[in-house]
Formats: C-alpha cells, sequence, structure tokens
C-alpha cells in the first residue's frame, strides 16, 4: 500500500471522529450524547450486574417460633448475640412501610437501585455550601451498607451504588425492602423491625402505631445517638421531625399527628418474648405451633405462683391440650433456667411414674370385657398377692365398696384384684396397641404393680389417654406442629369410656369448676404428684416432683389437684353432664335373677387341718370373688368354685362376692386331725 494511500485512509479516520465528537450541527451532538449515556448505562448495569453485595448477614438470623394464631411465641439470639430476625413487609404496619419509603426514598418504587436526581441535587449542594448538606443513599444503598459496612469514602460510596443496581437486578421491590425491615440497625444487639418492635415497646410490627413507626424509623439513622435512653432530648426532637414531616405528605392526619407527639418515648428496653422455652428451642426457626399464646402465658403465670410455695428443689409441668385436634394449647416443662430444678429439661417427656393415674383405662378395659361394672362389690381388705401385698395410701381399708367408689377413692386392693383378673400382659398390651406404651425395667415382664404405677410413662402420653378417654375412648398422640395429624386408635369402647367418665366427673375437694372429670395419682415413694383431668373442649395434666427422682418432702399427695383446678378455671369450655345410659345390657352384663347361696361346705361343717376343701357356690353373677378372713382367695373369678386348706386350727370367717353386689358369709371351723399323738396329749378339740 502506497504512503498516499494509507494517509487518506488515516485523514477519513480522523475526520468520523470529530464528527462523532464533536458534531457540527446541534441535533447531531444531542444524538452522539444520548448515544454515549445509553452506552454508559448498559457497561454501568453489566458490570453491576456481576457485584451483587454476598448476603450472609441475612442467613445469621436467631430462631422465632409463632403460636397457632402467628403471633410470637419465643425469640432466641443468634450466634452474633444479637436479636435478628427476617421480617417480610407483610408482618409490618403499614404505616411504618409509607413513612419510611415517603421520607427516607419517595422514589423507591422505580428507581433502579440509585436516584440519580438525588445524587445530581446533593452533588450541587455540596459544590454551593463546601459540605455536605444532604444524602443521596436510597433504601436499596441502605441495604448494601447494611450487608457491608464499611468507611464512608468515594470509593465506598460508588462500590455501594454498584451494589445497589445489582440489588435491583436480581431482587424485586418487595424483598429489597423485606431486607431493610430485616437488617435495620435499632440500638445495642437489636437489628430489624421484628426484634426493635418487642424490645422497645413489647408488641407485634404488625400493631405499630405512628409514634413508635416514628421511632423505629429514627432509630435507623445514628442508633448511638438517638437512644432515648441515653440521648432522650435529640432523640424526641428527631422523631416529631418524621411525625411532622410525615403529616404534611399526607401520611397520617392531624388528629394522629397530635396522639402521637404526645407520646412518651420508651422508658426502658422489654424482655423478648420467651414462652415454653423448653419447647419452643427444639423447633425450627419460623415453625407455627399449636400453642396459644395468651393461654400459654396464664399458664406459665399458675405454674410460678406455685413455685413460690414448693422447695427450692421441686418443680411443676403442665400440659392443656386442645380436644379437637389433639394439638398442645399450653405447656409448662418446668422453671427455665434453673439449674437447682433442672430447668432446662423438658419434664413433659420425662418419664416418671404415674402412680394411680393408669386405674381409670385398667376399670374402663375391665368395663369393656364384662369383668366388672360401676356397681359391682370390690373388697378393699388387707391382702397378699403371692410376694406382692399392696396398700391403700393411708393404710386405711373400706371394707366391701363399688367400684365406683374403689376408683374415686383410687383404692389398691380393688385395682391389683382387677388387673390379676384381667392380666396385666393384656392391659400392657392394649396400653401399646393405642400407641402408648409403658416402659419396664429391662427383662421384666408386666406385672400386677401397673395397676399402681409399676412403670414409667411421659406426661405427654399420659395426657394423650385421658384426652382418648374424653374422645369416648379413641387415643391420638398430642402434637405441637400446626397441622399435623396422626393416627387414631381405639383403646376403650364408647360405653366404657363413658362409664370411667361418669365416675371421674366430681366436684374438685378444694373448690373449682364443676364438671370436670379428674384423676391424681401418686408414684411409690411420693415420686410424683399427679393430677389429670378434662371438660369438653381440653384435656390438662399438672406433674409435682423433683426431676432428679427424689422423694418429694412432706405429704404432698394432693399438692397438684388445687394447680389443675386453677388451670380449669381459665379454660373455655362447657362443663361434662352426664345423661342415663339407654343401651341394652349384653349378655355377660345381665342379672342372672337368681340369689347368691354357699353349697359347700354346708353350715357346721367341721374341717380338718391340713385337708383340702371344696367351695363351692350356686346362683350369682360372675364374676365372683372368695375372701377368707377378709383377705381375697386366689381364684378364677369366673368359675364358681375354689379350694383351700386350711393351715392351723381355728374359727374363719367365709365371704364371697358377686358382679351384682350380693354379698353371702359363712363361718367355718377346723381342727387337728385326730391322732395318738393328740389323745396322749390331750390335744383333740370337740
Amino acid at each position: 500500500m502506497s504512503g498516499r494511500k494509507t494517509n487518506r485512509i488515516f485523514s477519513s479516520i480522523l475526520r468520523g471522529g470529530r464528527r462523532c465528537l464533536w458534531p457540527r450541527s446541534r441535533y447531531a451532538w444531542w444524538r452522539r450524547c444520548g448515544h454515549w449515556l445509553l452506552l454508559s448505562i448498559i457497561l454501568v448495569a453489566v458490570i453491576a450486574w456481576f457485584m451483587p453485595p454476598g448476603t450472609q448477614t441475612l442467613k445469621q438470623e436467631g430462631r422465632i417460633i409463632y403460636d397457632r394464631h402467628g403471633h410470637v411465641l419465643s425469640m432466641f439470639l443468634n450466634h452474633q448475640q444479637q436479636w435478628a430476625f427476617a421480617t417480610p413487609a407483610k408482618r409490618v404496619s403499614p404505616v411504618l412501610i409509607q413513612m419510611l419509603i415517603a421520607i427516607e426514598d419517595q422514589n423507591f418504587a422505580w428507581d433502579p437501585g440509585v436516584d440519580p436526581f438525588a445524587i445530581i441535587r446533593a452533588a450541587g449542594q455540596m459544590i454551593m455550601a463546601g459540605h455536605v448538606v444532604s444524602g443521596a443513599s436510597t433504601l436499596t444503598m441502605q441495604v448494601t451498607r447494611m450487608l457491608h459496612p464499611a468507611p464512608r469514602t468515594l470509593p465506598v460510596k460508588i462500590e455501594e451504588a454498584l451494589q445497589a443496581i445489582s440489588l435491583y437486578e436480581h431482587y424485586s421491590k418487595s424483598a429489597v425492602l423485606g431486607m431493610w425491615l430485616s437488617l435495620a440497625p435499632e440500638g445495642g444487639n437489636i437489628q430489624g423491625i421484628e426484634a426493635a418492635a418487642h424490645a422497645w415497646f413489647n408488641q407485634s410490627p404488625r400493631t405499630l402505631g405512628p409514634a413508635q413507626a416514628a421511632f423505629l424509623v429514627m432509630m435507623v439513622r445514628n442508633p448511638n445517638r438517638l437512644n432515648p435512653l441515653t440521648h432522650p432530648r435529640a432523640a424526641l426532637a428527631t422523631r416529631n421531625q418524621i411525625l411532622r414531616e410525615a403529616q404534611r405528605r399526607g401520611i397520617i392526619s392531624r388528629a394522629a399527628l397530635k396522639r402521637a407527639l404526645a407520646t412518651a418515648l420508651p422508658q426502658r428496653l422489654y424482655p423478648m418474648p420467651l414462652l415454653s422455652p423448653q419447647v419452643a428451642s427444639t423447633l425450627s426457626s419460623g415453625t407455627r405451633s399449636t400453642i396459644d399464646a395468651p393461654m400459654d402465658r396464664a399458664v406459665a403465670d399458675i405454674a410460678q405462683q406455685a413455685l413460690q410455695q414448693m422447695a427450692p428443689s421441686e418443680s411443676i409441668a403442665i400440659v392443656v391440650v386442645s380436644l379437637k385436634t389433639k394439638g398442645i394449647r399450653a405447656i409448662y416443662s418446668g422453671d427455665w433456667g434453673n439449674v437447682q430444678r433442672d430447668g432446662f429439661v423438658d419434664m413433659t417427656r420425662a418419664i416418671r411414674s404415674p402412680g394411680s393415674a393408669l386405674k381409670p383405662f385398667l376399670y374402663g378395659l375391665g368395663f369393656a370385657a364384662g369383668i366388672i361394672r360401676p356397681s359391682t362389690n370390690v373388697a378393699d381388705f388387707p391382702s397378699n398377692f403371692g410376694a406382692y401385698e399392696p396398700n391403700d395410701y393411708n393404710d386405711r381399708y373400706m371394707g366391701v365398696v363399688t367400684a365406683t367408689t374403689a376408683l374415686r377413692r383410687s383404692l389398691n386392693v380393688p385395682a391389683v384384684d382387677l388387673i390379676e383378673a384381667y392380666g396385666p400382659l393384656r392391659f400392657a398390651a392394649h396400653l401399646r396397641a393405642a400407641g402408648t406404651p409403658l416402659l419396664l425395667p429391662y427383662g421384666e415382664d408386666p406385672a400386677l404393680p401397673l395397676a399402681l404405677g409399676g412403670a414409667g410413662i411421659s406426661m405427654r402420653r399420659l395426657l394423650a389417654l385421658y384426652a382418648g378417654l374424653a374422645n369416648k375412648g379413641v387415643v391420638e398422640h398430642l402434637h405441637l406442629i400446626a397441622g399435623q395429624h396422626r393416627r387414631a386408635r381405639r383403646l376403650l369402647s364408647p360405653y366404657a369410656a363413658e362409664d370411667v367418665t361418669a365416675i371421674l366427673n366430681r366436684p374438685f375437694p378444694f373448690g373449682g369448676p364443676d364438671g370436670i372429670a379428674w384423676k391424681t395419682g401418686t408414684s411409690a415413694g411420693n415420686r410424683d404428684d399427679w393430677a389429670i383431668g378434662y371438660n369438653h373442649r381440653y384435656a390438662a395434666a399438672v406433674w409435682i416432683g423433683q426431676p432428679n427422682g427424689a422423694a418429694l418432702p412432706g405429704d404432698t399427695a394432693l399438692a397438684a389437684i388445687p394447680i389443675l383446678a386453677k388451670v380449669f378455671s381459665i379454660l373455655p369450655g362447657q362443663p361434662i353432664e352426664i345423661h342415663p345410659t339407654t343401651r341394652s345390657l349384653t349378655l355377660q352384663r345381665q342379672p342372672m335373677g337368681t340369689l347368691l347361696e354357699i353349697a359347700s361346705p354346708a353350715p357346721g361343717s367341721q374341717l380338718t387341718v391340713g385337708e383340702p376343701v371344696s367351695i363351692r357356690i350356686i346362683g350369682g353373677n360372675r364374676p365372683f370373688h372368695f375372701l377368707l378372713d377378709g383377705r381375697p382367695l386366689t381364684s378364677n373369678p369366673a368359675l364358681r368354685s375354689v379350694d383351700w386348706t386350711p393351715a392351723v386350727a381355728g374359727f374363719y370367717q367365709l365371704s364371697v362376692l358377686d358382679a351384682s353386689g350380693q354379698l353371702v358369709k359363712r363361718a367355718l371351723r377346723a381342727v387337728l386331725p385326730i391322732s395318738a399323738a393328740n389323745v396322749e396329749w390331750g390335744n383333740n378339740v370337740h
């Protein structure tokens, strides 16, 4: 290529560049500027796309658990020991959102992360005044600063602007607003509007009024210099300025402004919500539980009042469950944080002895099997069952009573007699099939002590049994997370459940609401004190004991009953009404219509020591119970005979009870066998 041709080409390029940079016509000039501006915007947008700010700070949130209505139940610090929780715009009062956008970034709805007009305005004011007069930060730029705090230098501001544009490109306006509400510094270790509303005003962010909203918007500007606890004058002046600006922009009325200006600043920080902490601490953040916060708070107050009257090592647990859903409505698991009372242990899940609290289910199964019925007479005398010799709590015996009285008085001997007839293995198997297995010592099989609490069960499973009793015999596991449903299993027939409910429905001994079916239980050694009851809507349980398993001091066997009565006094629901049964009797339950008589031995018979005697009866209704001097003879209740061998010479009192309550007695006499030794020593008895 010749040099002349090269010069012509180079000259053409220079002329084109001059025309582009310095066009001759005014229209061409503006067109070229528009092209450069568009190119710059595209270039900035592309660069910003690859500079999104890290959002790890948003993930460093504490755990927040909600009640069944969506209200906050408990809050827990994050790993950085901050009160920080995700706060979407839908959880915040609309007046705060409107006030925030109107005062801090009125162009938030359309700006691309930065506000070019605000930047030009701020730059012009700075040039004219020689110092910074106003800022140009948008809410989106504030979010980038909250995500990555850094000194306020020009390079940092440029980086924040690019990251703000990147947020606009990657997230919706609603998401960016949620970030601001979640990250806003509100003083100390309080971060976000959710935590701030509870800490400063002890209320939900949904219920914030104009005065509270202006306060929280103000705090973000300078949490240290505008803290009302240290700088009340500056805080009051700034809050009122925001309120007046909100009224000028039409966000609040003049009347609302007047009320807000008269509202005092907060004087202290409130403790964060912490209800049912042993339970809430095990749930994932954001979980909506079945607990009703107001009811849970009321139950906690009852428990705290009771703890004031207890020994330092004693503890208490209370659970209330909805009979309709089987969801736990209130749960107090122990004195949270109290080391002496092992307050971090959830006593509602601890395995404890139920004492006599299992007796209603034993009687219910006995009713369903036809072994016994509420009107059956049973014997409460000192008795032994092989090596097992139960006794009543007060070592007093009532003699012959009905099954209704035996269950209401929680008599031990009739209960052991019943489980012997029903079968301990059979009883334990029914409970296991209903989803509430009993925990036995390793290698042990169910035995007679089950009737008196000789096994372990948790408070929640025990209450599930009583909720099933109230639900006509159908048992379902209790749950804590809203929407959960468990498999329902039948334990008792509806008729048997109604019979047991009718027996347990009586007034509280120390006063309380009527129409509550309730039962107590005291474990061996006075280690556990139980009171459990239900009405038409709720079932509740109270446990008192020492978490370490030690015996309760003093006579505290009835300490749980007044507390249960207090719990039901705060629960809504109609009392239980027992209606006369209209069901037809089965063959097992129909009276035979014959008198009970002792067929043998005959009256006046003389028995011989060491020789077996067959005791036989006629008439009466099964099952039968044979007693000798008040002590039960080992027999099959379905049979009309029993064999017995007199051990010593003397007089005996034979008593026989049938299912209808008939009682017959006969005096018996046993003598030594006649032998040469008897004659020689004169020991024969006439």
